[in-house]
């Protein structure tokens, strides 16, 4: 597929092209934000319709996505049908400037954080500076170690959980790591469940 070839420039945040005259790196840090349905018919999981698609269907098409490449994205989300009464329903929100309020303050955090270090946010955190900022609680670390055990996490996936659950405590102005933070960014690992539930 297409996309598989997104694996090194969301790894590595570069694009390099060898050719007979050498080979060139370009930079190529950019944020992929993709979606897909659960199954070929897309009613997997859904209260309201029935999905058609046998176990086989569902497992080959969760397969377009590799391991390899899920690995490489910090949040993968299930979006379930929103209901018909919710759609209706004018329940007051928070407001985007109180988001954004509080992304800039998770922002300045990390950029004090990791002064002088060239890294300016959570996500470009290498594997050495990741084991530093990221430390957990007993409790935390028990929750990534049987996460790690049921997923069969790689240490680059290993590695986004801790950096998500960096991120989130950030976002709440927390200067730890706790277990919720990590309880958190496991829950935004739910293709990874899809793909072990379809094989």
């Amino acid at each position: 597929m297409t996309i598989e070839v997104l694996r090194q420039p969301l790894g590595e945040g570069a694009v390099s092209i060898a050719r007979a005259s050498g080979t060139f790196t370009f930079p190529a840090r950019f944020m992929l934000v993709c979606s897909t349905n659960p199954c070929p018919c897309g009613y997997r999981g859904d209260p309201l319709r029935e999905c058609r698609c046998d176990a086989t269907t569902v497992a080959r098409y969760a397969a377009k996505l590799s391991g390899p490449l899920l690995d490489r994205l910090d949040l993968q989300i299930d979006v379930p049908r929103v209901p018909l009464d919710d759609l209706f329903r004018r329940t007051p929100a928070e407001p985007s400037s109180a988001v954004r309020a509080r992304v800039e303050a998770a922002r300045a955090r990390q950029q004090e954080r990791y002064a002088g270090t060239g890294v300016y946010a959570n996500g470009q955190l290498p594997s050495a500076l990741t084991a530093q900022h990221c430390r957990l609680d007993p409790e935390g670390a028990a929750l990534v170690r049987t996460a790690a055990a049921a997923k069969r996490l790689s240490a680059r996936g290993y590695d986004r959980i801790l950096r998500v659950a960096r991120t989130i405590a950030d976002l709440a102005g927390a200067d730890t790591i706790d277990a919720s933070h990590v309880g958190e960014a496991i829950q935004y690992r739910s293709l990874e469940r899809l793909s072990s539930k379809a094989a």
